[in-house]
């Protein structure tokens, strides 16, 4: 049973000498592709801590599945952190929900207190035992989320209030292990935090100034840059309806909702 005393004193990351954050690893996750919950969905968003050395490729951590390659996998999201801190906060916004809240609720590989979206920006390189990772765009939640945590409202919460984890690339393949320490070696955009990507990719969809520079933002995934071409191109913003909803998504029964709370964790009655 994992010590949740232990993981949340962790919250605020150490600063290096010349300023950036830096953490440590608290657990590497990875798993296997099955049926998510009582639906028929197929996902790997189920994952087991590991024991001992990992390795880490340009495609992922080694023994981790996904169960839509073309969607979650690939050299632009080849490893998710999430931030454990952010846990505490769910746990009383969804209290139904508490039992399935913690270190890999939301399948990410990299189990890590003190970076989170707002002190994360893209581009960061970050060094882990042996592995050089990059940050190459935020996570955008899907109605797998509902599904998991038997909430109909989760991903589009997790959406509104930034706290969704982000992917890595891969510069340097290698390995590492729990205790590792994460260390922010390189941050070429400090302006381009993840939380603010989000800002203008779900928020303030409409400034064009903004967009262009998404657009043009060259360690931004090519995928989300093409998004933002399109709504260059398009003057619109894209739907998010059936990525935040599937149809099974209004058969969940929901548990017990708690308080809600906006992005910086404030309550909202």
């Amino acid at each position: 049973m994992e010590s949740r005393t232990n993981m949340d004193a962790q919250i605020s990351a150490a600063k290096t000498p010349d300023g950036l954050p830096e953490c440590s690893l608290l657990e590497v996750r990875v798993g296997q592709v099955k049926r998510l919950g009582n639906s028929d969905i197929m996902s790997g968003i189920d994952k087991l801590a590991c024991f001992g050395p990992v390795r880490v490729s340009t495609l992922g951590v080694d023994g981790d599945e996904q169960g839509e390659k073309v969607i979650h996998g690939g050299p632009e999201k080849a490893v998710l952190q999430y931030a454990h801190h952010h846990y505490a906060a769910w746990r009383e916004e969804f209290p139904g929900s508490a039992h399935l809240l913690k270190a890999g609720g939301f399948g990410e590989n990299l189990v890590a207190s003190g970076f989170d979206e707002d002190n994360v920006c893209i581009g960061d390189v970050v060094r882990i035992g042996s592995v050089v990772v990059q940050v190459a765009q935020p996570r955008q939640p899907c109605f797998k989320l509902n599904h998991r945590f038997q909430q109909t409202e989760m991903s589009r919460r997790a959406q509104q209030s930034h706290r969704t984890g982000w992917y890595y690339r891969v510069l340097q393949e290698g390995s590492l292990v729990a205790g590792d320490v994460m260390r922010i070696t390189e941050r070429p955009l400090p302006q381009w935090s993840v939380s603010r990507v989000q800002y203008y990719l779900y928020d303030n969809t409409r400034d064009r100034a903004a967009t262009t520079e998404l657009a043009e933002l060259k360690l931004l995934a090519g995928a989300m840059r093409k998004l933002f071409e399109k709504r260059l191109m398009s003057k619109n913003v894209e739907r998010w309806d059936s990525r935040l909803a599937d149809k099974a998504t209004a058969d969940i029964q929901s548990l017990d909702l708690g308080p809600r709370s906006d992005g910086d964790g404030s309550k909202v009655q």
